[in-house]
């Protein structure tokens, strides 16, 4: 199946280039009453909008500077892309998306009282349902994969943001923040979600009591 894009962008020349060539390298236009697998944004609101639905990349405008995208980032978005920019690049950087969110196949996560099941992207605390953000869902996973072990912030920026170096950035506090909250909200009796100081994150499951 091609992946979906939902092109939410107004600019239009961006969208009567990317309608043209996009379904030649295999992906399929999609409006957004359908089901879509990423967005193409033409700014920080469709992020807002679109954020907690599929992942995000923001093509950004020529005069966007460092401020910018950090600003999406933070907001949730998973690449920024300044204009102009090359279609190939763009391509490569879809792609590199879809492959950092797809799900193993039929995989269910379980680090109590978290319970991942990766086809339905459903996540419950003690069988209550959380409705996560795109990145913070991601965050969760990597850190239910390897619970009790501290994640470097580098790894983690790697792993869920892309990054191929290292930044200083407060994306991943934040969503980390954000993530603990809402694990909270849903009825973690503890802080699950760790900040050590200086290294990175850790996920601490509740252990059965013996």
């Amino acid at each position: 199946m091609p992946a979906a894009l939902l092109l939410a962008d107004p600019e239009p020349e961006t969208r009567l280039l990317l309608e043209q060539l996009l379904p030649r390298d295999g992906f399929e236009l999609v409006p957004a009453s359908a089901r879509f697998d990423l967005v193409l944004a033409g700014g920080v609101d469709a992020v807002d909008r679109f954020a907690e639905q599929a992942p995000v990349i923001v093509l950004g405008g020529s005069q966007a500077d460092p401020v910018d995208r950090i600003y999406a980032l933070r907001h949730g978005a998973d690449d920024y892309v300044s204009r102009p920019f090359d279609y190939q690049e763009l391509v490569e950087r879809i792609r590199a998306v879809l492959r950092r969110v797809q799900p193993r196949a039929g995989e269910v996560i379980v680090a109590p009282p978290v319970r991942i099941d990766t086809h339905t992207r459903e996540v419950r605390i003690e069988g209550r349902p959380v409705r996560l953000a795109q990145k913070e869902y991601e965050l969760l996973i990597a850190l239910a994969r390897e619970p009790e072990r501290v994640l470097t912030k580098a790894e983690l920026l790697h792993d869920v943001w892309g990054f191929r170096v290292a930044a200083r950035t407060r994306t991943l506090d934040s969503h980390a923040s954000r993530l603990r909250r809402k694990l909270r909200a849903a009825g973690a009796s503890v802080s699950l979600v760790e900040n050590v100081w200086g290294v990175g994150y850790r996920l601490l499951p509740l252990l059965p009591e013996v």
